[in-house]
């Protein structure tokens, strides 16, 4: 039994790389040692880039429509609230989706598991990987079905997505250094009422152990997110709501009619020294786990999924070198090791001990943090931060250039004018040219010869303020960041790019098959 790629692990970062691949033609097996998915969660945001990159897949608008917009965060003091920040007013100029989104795990993996199976995809329940060889030019697994009969499976490139408990990573023996927080995390999905149950995020600062009322789509349902260090911590399992409940109610005034689910566990941070060796990759929480500050933990694996499936997908149809798959490493574990300091730094913030700690959150906090957001610099940035669209592969090995502010690996800016944005083509997941302004007859010409999609846009001083330089060219991923951007708009550049990485445009055929009916064009250039 053979594949091109043998996926361990069915969580997101799984079902979002099989999905991918499948949709892309790769011939994908997917495998998971649980009976069914999840049934309960600890992630629960889907940030704006996530919802970007979703549109590929005609995910986004299902995301979005059984999911719950957040529109504001609300921090509490000695039972009062006392600080307001609006989601609404932040980001509106930089994304589709200026909001925090809230979208259960378990609600999503069964919305990609639905998607999967109408590719032809379904997850193989209750095989658990026992091992693996990399033989050099195809990987052998030993996997042990639901009847207890071993097996091999052979794949030319194996993707661990296990988990922090990865026995694909502890295989290629990467490491996993850091540490582990001595606070016990719990979450309660409950039936409530009261001031803080309005649609809106809730965060108490009174105390050193974190706790938050996150809402969830249907009127009166919330999940509490929070922290406790005292003895209690030393037996977690056997901690229940009634333990920890009383802060709830007290300082948040939650009543609390019903509780569906209770849970705790522990969270750790770190990264592991590599993400790929040889024909092995790791993905989501099997290359790095963090706190669950900030709602990154599950929209990093995803990221991970995107940026290696469209590489995958291009080094198996020939079109690039192995050594492509390489830059899946070089872009994404930067990212990763600055995530993990980052929420390493908030979350011990947070949670520090002390008069002077307290007087911090409780004081200071509520008092600086609107009026620091009155800038929109300050708004702009913490928005570009938690919703993942500042990510950028810039010097990275597969980024080139600059035009305007927009360098080789950066997001493509967003740009809305007149109702229409420049974002519309990105759902194609193929490689495409942006123009703003005029586009070159030879440029035109070339990428009429290449059967490379040519988007046009009429210049707007949006553009402008987005950053985006009048007729240059933006070379863009099929995973919507910017390969190359040239400001002379000519043709030899993307020569140039293209046969310095060694990637050959796909043929009008397969470009056809990989893309949508949703506006991307073929081979031909066109006004937008």
């Amino acid at each position: 039994m053979r594949s091109d790629v043998l996926i361990i692990g069915a969580g997101p970062t799984g079902l979002v790389l099989a999905l991918w691949l499948a949709k892309l033609g790769v011939n994908v097996h997917i495998v998971d040692k649980t009976s069914a998915p999840g049934t309960t969660s600890r992630a629960l945001a889907v940030q704006a880039r996530t919802l970007e990159l979703y549109r590929q897949l005609d995910l986004t608008d299902t995301v979005v429509t059984y999911g719950h917009k957040v529109p504001a965060v609300n921090l509490w003091v000695k039972g009062e609230k006392k600080a307001q920040v609006q989601f609404r007013s932040i980001g509106s100029d930089l994304t589709p989706f200026p909001f925090l989104h809230i979208f259960p795990q378990d609600q999503h993996e069964r919305l990609l598991i639905e998607r999967l199976e109408k590719l032809g995809v379904s997850v193989q329940r209750q095989t658990q990987l026992l091992g693996f060889t990399d033989e050099g030019d195809h990987v052998v697994a030993r996997l042990r079905g639901a009847d207890g009969v071993e097996h091999d499976w052979q794949a030319q490139y194996l993707a661990g997505c296990d988990g922090a408990r990865s026995l694909v990573r502890e295989t290629i023996g990467t490491g996993f250094p850091g540490g582990t927080y001595k606070q016990v995390f719990y979450v309660a999905d409950v039936a409530a009422s009261g001031p803080s149950l309005d649609g809106q995020l809730h965060i108490d600062l009174d105390e050193a152990d974190f706790l938050a009322v996150f809402p969830l789509a249907g009127e009166g349902r919330a999940r509490l997110i929070g922290t406790v260090r005292d003895e209690r911590a030393e037996h977690a399992e056997t901690l229940r709501f009634e333990d920890v409940s009383e802060r709830a109610i007290t300082h948040l005034k939650v009543d609390v009619k019903q509780v569906h689910w209770f849970s705790t566990y522990r969270v750790h941070h770190r990264v592991t020294g590599h993400f790929r060796n040889g024909r092995v990759f790791v993905l989501g929480d099997a290359a790095h786990i963090h706190s669950p500050a900030g709602g990154q933990g599950m929209n990093t694996g995803i990221g991970d999924a995107i940026n290696l499936a469209w590489k995958l997908a291009t080094v198996l149809d020939g079109r690039a070198p192995d050594r492509l798959l390489d830059s899946y490493e070089a872009e994404r574990i930067g990212f990763a090791q600055r995530l993990v300091a980052t929420t390493d730094r908030v979350f011990t913030l947070a949670t520090a001990e002390g008069r002077v700690a307290d007087l911090v959150r409780t004081r200071l906090v509520p008092t600086l943090m609107p009026a620091i957001l009155h800038f929109e610099s300050a708004r702009e940035f913490l928005f570009r931060t938690v919703s993942q669209i500042t990510l950028s592969y810039r010097g990275g090995p597969l980024s080139e250039g600059a035009a305007g502010d927009v360098h080789g690996g950066d997001r493509l800016p967003w740009v809305a004018v007149n109702g229409s944005d420049n974002f519309l083509s990105l759902n194609s997941m193929a490689w495409q040219v942006h123009v703003y302004g005029n586009a070159s007859d030879a440029l035109r010409e070339w990428c009429t010869q290449h059967s490379m999609p040519l988007e046009v846009f009429d210049w707007h001083p949006q553009h402008e303020a987005a950053g985006l330089a009048r007729n240059a060219l933006y070379l863009i991923r099929p995973d919507t960041y910017v390969a190359l951007a040239d400001s002379a708009g000519k043709p030899e550049a993307l020569d140039i790019y293209l046969t310095s990485k060694g990637i050959k445009l796909p043929t009008s055929r397969a470009m056809s098959s990989a893309s949508f009916d949703n506006g991307a064009r073929t081979g031909a250039a066109h006004e937008s």
